[in-house]
């Protein structure tokens, strides 16, 4: 008999931060779409800060954590809260992972700048349930925006063996 376990909750989506199908045709230009969006939501943050932010964490190593998923991240000042954004990528694009697998699923994390312990249990959270068996297939299957939402945000069960 198997116990229950319940996927993590994404407090820090919105409904508006869940972009389908991305346009991109190299790592830079995912960054910079990341930053686009986020900034449509976000509009007291600098869109050029945002993508500088991103791409000064990749320098430190590729947030391209494997099975064609990456997590840019960073802490910006002006930021309030928590911000998350999930996309799926139209085509998998070369992000120089861990694992040398192109990117189909990014999900940025930005942080305010105080952030601490907050930012890296958010990031933890995005990897557990990422790492939760049949999600990014899920993911990838979702049919439109509110259906991914509703993935990444709604408790459901898993049965862990």
């Amino acid at each position: 008999m198997g116990r229950w376990s319940f996927m993590p909750i994404l407090e820090f989506l919105s409904p508006d931060s869940v972009v389908t199908s991305l346009r991109a045709r190299a790592k830079k230009q995912i960054l910079q779409e990341l930053s686009t969006h986020a900034v449509r939501q976000l509009p007291a943050l600098d869109e050029r800060e945002v993508f500088e932010t991103l791409l000064q964490r990749e320098r430190l190593g590729s947030t391209g954590i494997g099975d064609g998923v990456a997590i840019p991240h960073g802490k910006l000042p002006g930021l309030d809260r928590l911000f998350g954004l999930v996309a799926r990528l139209e085509k998998p694009v070369d992000f120089e992972s861990l694992d040398g697998q192109p990117i189909d699923i990014a999900f940025l994390l930005l942080a305010p700048e105080g952030a601490g312990a907050e930012h890296l249990k958010a990031l933890a959270q995005v990897a557990r349930l990422l790492r939760e068996p049949g999600v990014l297939d899920r993911i990838r299957a979702a049919r439109d925006a509110s259906a991914l939402y509703a993935l990444l945000t709604q408790p459901t069960k898993s049965e862990a063996a």
